[in-house]
């Protein structure tokens, strides 16, 4: 049995996953906002409820905004603020007593698409997320690629490619930058600002710059921006313009497994090739 933790901004969802990967016990509480120490019970105590229904000892898989430093081992480029610095893994393993894998959560997302979703067979998967934040993770043959500075896929803090008049001025972001891609393409910044036509053309351009350095066989968009359907076609259409090829053979597709893309690939993070 396989027990996977999306560790989220405002909810905290476990699953537990049988060993032909179907669902055999589902959870989601909000998250305890700010409050590092009360995120940590609140996790434990899902997996000790999931273990208690099932009679069964799982593996732990928990994917969480940011990044494990190789540095120091905590969290750091989270969203989710009160993670950074924080030794989450460890602390992790001393309330659950046992080994606990941690990846950022758009990988597993990424991961999750690539085991058994839209990415199912693809050599190379780009999964895109497009929520609250935007983050990326990269799939390669099965594998998450994470980099020697944990931040392979984190497409979301370069800077907007080609900003045009309507661009600017470019945006402040949280991570003390201005124009990062997040602050165009995040959630609340269609919000902000819900012209269609200007979000498909900054992600075109965002996600040709992918292509452009790692040729993926396709792109899987998820968070709550990926059912936006008219985007799949129209932002295919126009990143043709910027991608250094004759032809784009990339694929651009939405999620199979909807918003249970992260929490089903934190539990397979047990099952990598």
């Amino acid at each position: 049995m396989r027990i996977g933790i999306d560790l989220g901004g405002t909810k905290i969802e476990l699953l537990a996953l049988d060993e032909e990967g179907g669902e055999a016990f589902r959870k989601r509480v909000p998250t305890p906002q700010g409050d590092y120490a009360a995120t940590v019970a609140t996790v434990a105590s899902l997996v000790r409820e999931a273990e208690a229904t099932l009679r069964t000892t799982a593996t732990v898989g928990v994917g969480t905004p940011g990044a494990l430093s190789s540095v120091t081992g905590r969290i750091k480029n989270a969203n989710s603020t009160c993670l950074n610095g924080r030794p989450l893994k460890q602390d992790l393993e001393a309330a659950l007593k046992r080994e606990v894998r941690l990846a950022n959560d758009a990988n597993c997302f990424a991961l999750s698409e690539a085991v058994d979703g839209a990415g199912k067979g693809a050599r190379v998967v780009f999964g895109v997320i497009l929520g609250t934040g935007v983050g990326g993770g990269i799939v390669v043959e099965g594998r998450v690629l994470t980099g020697p500075n944990a931040i392979a896929g984190e497409w979301g803090h370069n800077p907007l490619p080609d900003p045009r008049q309507e661009d600017l001025p470019l945006r402040d972001c949280y991570c003390g930058r201005q124009g990062c891609i997040e602050t165009y393409l995040s959630g609340p910044a269609l919000r902000a600002d819900p012209d269609m036509d200007r979000y498909e053309a900054r992600l075109a351009r965002s996600l040709a710059g992918v292509v452009n350095i790692l040729d993926p066989d396709l792109i899987v968009l998820g968070g709550a921006i990926s059912g936006i359907g008219r985007l799949y076609a129209n932002v295919a259409a126009i990143w043709r313009q910027h991608v250094f090829s004759d032809r784009v053979a990339t694929r651009l597709l939405p999620p199979v497994h909807g918003d249970a893309g992260g929490v089903r690939g934190a539990a397979w993070l047990w099952g990598q090739r």
